[in-house]
């Protein structure tokens, strides 16, 4: 057992700062003296053995240490508003609750299809967030989220205490309105020159997509880059441009003639990610998706 007794008053006075960037205020919303304040979070950097703040031209700034210990403090102090609910029955104890994460680029009826799987395990409640590529891999790190959908790996020196698999992998095509039929004879050919909205660089489709462009000498006009799926089949629909996208995103609208494929694209797939990290305790079900879910 780990001797050392953290003192959760000072954990939280120290929270208080860091989220209002300034001792003065927090004083001031925990009734406390400046001096007094100031003094705790001394003998609390002192018990830790770290340093949590900077002070540069009278500002705090975070140290690296600071900024584990402020996400471990959100989470001590969030479980502990659950533990009160919970025992006052405005929770519903025997759920267990599961934190999801998506890229704002993962089609919905993926979230939904994960979901579903979620309950089918067993009775639980269910936390949906979207969010950029690095905060996501930050969530999961904090373990503020327990499972998250991507379609893009982080790097190698990113990936400590994070494990990934494949739970989709799809052939790309390209899909346009009607207006661009005709440009199905002699593609991919025909694309030279033409309109099409890409996905960032948030997306390992990205990279793919120009390296089978450059294979095939091609060059496009690229009206416009979003990750934003429902935005890129609009403007599809709206014969403003094509899209590169994977069949099965594109099926509803291809079934009512909005989108028709131009062609498919040789060696091009768009994988999805289910990323979780390494827990000493881990989430049953967040465990078990990563075993069994796939798409």
């Amino acid at each position: 057992m780990n001797k050392y007794w953290l003192n959760y008053h000072h954990l939280y006075y120290f929270m208080t700062i860091a989220e209002l960037n300034s001792i003065s205020k927090a004083a001031e919303k925990l009734l406390l003296g400046q001096p007094t304040l100031s003094a705790q979070l001394k003998q609390f950097e002192d018990n830790l053995g770290v340093q949590l703040f900077e002070r540069q031209h009278k500002k705090l700034i975070l140290t690296e240490h600071g900024k584990l210990a402020l996400e471990y403090a959100r989470n001590i102090f969030k479980m502990g508003g659950e533990m009160y609910e919970a025992l006052h029955d405005r929770l519903k104890p025997n759920k267990i609750n599961i934190q999801l994460g998506a890229l704002d680029s993962i089609p919905k009826q993926v979230m939904l299809q994960l979901t579903q799987a979620a309950l089918k395990i067993a009775p639980c409640s269910i936390s949906l967030v979207e969010g950029k590529f690095e905060e996501l891999m930050r969530d999961l790190s904090a373990h503020t989220v327990d499972l998250a959908i991507t379609n893009f790996l982080p790097k190698l020196e990113a990936t400590k205490g994070l494990y990934h698999k494949v739970i989709s992998k799809r052939d790309v095509g390209i899909y346009g309105g009607p207006d661009f039929k005709n440009l199905r004879k002699k593609f991919p050919k025909s694309l030279d020159g033409q309109p099409l909205v890409l996905p960032t660089y948030d997306s390992q489709m990205r990279y793919n997509l120009e390296h089978w462009l450059k294979l095939n000498e091609l060059s496009i006009d690229i009206v416009a880059e979003t990750q934003d799926t429902a935005l890129k089949k609009l403007m599809a629909i709206n014969n403003m441009a094509m899209i590169p996208a994977a069949s099965h995103t594109v099926q509803n609208q291809v079934l009512s003639g909005e989108l028709i494929l131009i062609g498919e694209l040789d060696n091009v797939t768009e994988e999805l990610f289910l990323i979780s990290s390494h827990r000493k305790i881990a989430n049953p079900i967040a465990a078990e998706l990563m075993k069994s879910f796939l798409l």
